[in-house]
């Protein structure tokens, strides 16, 4: 083109001035049309932006609430007409610790011997009693006592025999023995405490909840343990909620039983979350696909083929990676925008990148 242009120039100028006058105009005009780019007008051209994300799906699930706490696994105390899951155990008399019959960890039934004090000043007690009880029945035979005084005598056995019984520390419920503190030869009184046994499928968790958590909580109510990030397969129930909450936490003390065969020992520190409302068969977004637009409100990016637009929609509920929606015209499987939602104008051309 500039080839033709210089060609064009020098053959004017090889003409008269007169004809130069009449030619110059149009080379004018060439030169400013050789100027401009192919393509390139007076304006630009308008060129819409390809912006890439990725997306995801609506569903229709239940979505929970969740009053999430940590607290300690304790033995369950004693309520509803039930004893402790723990008991302390002492000697219901002084005494010299004869024999331990147990050791810690081990499994024990009801009624199993753990401890036995000294008895053998009892058994000399008892071995009287009995000959005195033999003695006076056969004075009875022969009319040479009363009926009373051998009653008194079978009295004193019994009592003998209920004496030489509390030297025994049997174990109160079936458990496992967590501590032995008794040794044998050591002498104890009625404070002194010899072991303890916990019986390990009764157990609960103990949690403190802010006032402000407290409400809709009640007996019953569904509960998840996590132990680090790993939550449990097993689930609790919620047993206890204090109606008085300590003036100096701001929180009331609430227990949640633990079911049987969770492995989860006394002592332990947890993460618990109890679910406090249900909300089921909700639409419900991921999470990510729900933001903020220019005017505050919160809005979805809809797929329609290549191209994402803002719908309005109202959050509630939260569970996890999913949140409640509820928007005109929205329904399960819609396609919506997750990562790459925040700042997409109302409507715009996407490239979807993955799922």
């Amino acid at each position: 083109m500039k080839l033709q242009i210089a060609k064009f120039t020098m053959a004017i100028r090889a003409t008269t001035p007169r004809l130069r006058q009449v030619l110059a105009p149009p080379l004018v005009a060439l030169v400013a049309l050789a100027g401009c780019k192919k393509g390139e007008s007076g304006q630009d051209e308008k060129v819409e932006t390809e912006v890439a994300v990725q997306v995801g799906k609506l569903v229709r699930t239940n979505l929970h609430g969740y009053v999430t706490v940590y607290g300690v696994v304790e033995p369950e105390p004693a309520q509803d007409g039930k004893g402790a899951a723990s008991a302390r155990l002492a000697a219901a008399a002084p005494g010299i610790v004869a024999e331990v019959s147990c050791s810690e960890g081990q499994r024990v039934e009801k009624g199993t011997p753990l401890f036995r004090l000294d008895s053998r000043q009892v058994d000399v007690a008892i071995e009287f009693a009995g000959q005195t009880v033999e003695r006076q029945k056969k004075l009875l035979a022969a009319g040479g006592t009363s009926q009373r005084a051998l009653q008194e005598a079978e009295q004193q056995l019994a009592a003998a025999q209920a004496q030489r019984a509390l030297l025994i520390i049997q174990a109160p419920f079936d458990g496992i023995v967590t501590r032995v503190n008794a040794r044998a030869g050591e002498a104890v009184d009625l404070t002194s405490v010899l072991g303890e046994v916990v019986d390990l499928n009764r157990l609960v968790v103990t949690v403190n909840v802010p006032a402000s958590e407290l409400e809709g909580l009640k007996s019953g109510q569904s509960a998840e343990f996590l132990v680090g990030d790993r939550p449990l397969e097993k689930r609790g129930s919620l047993r206890f909620v204090s109606p008085q909450v300590d003036p100096k936490t701001g929180a009331a003390l609430v227990r949640v039983g633990v079911a049987a065969g969770t492995g989860l020992r006394p002592g332990q520190y947890l993460q618990v979350r109890i679910v406090s409302e249900e909300h089921r068969d909700k639409l419900a977004a991921p999470v990510e696909s729900v933001v903020k637009n220019e005017e505050g409100g919160s809005v979805v990016a809809v797929v329609d083929g290549d191209r994402a637009v803002q719908k309005p929609v109202k959050a509630g509920l939260r569970d996890g990676k999913l949140v409640e929606i509820d928007g005109e015209g929205l329904k399960e499987g819609d396609t919506v925008v997750t990562v790459g939602a925040y700042g997409l104008p109302k409507e715009t051309k996407i490239k979807v990148t993955s799922q």
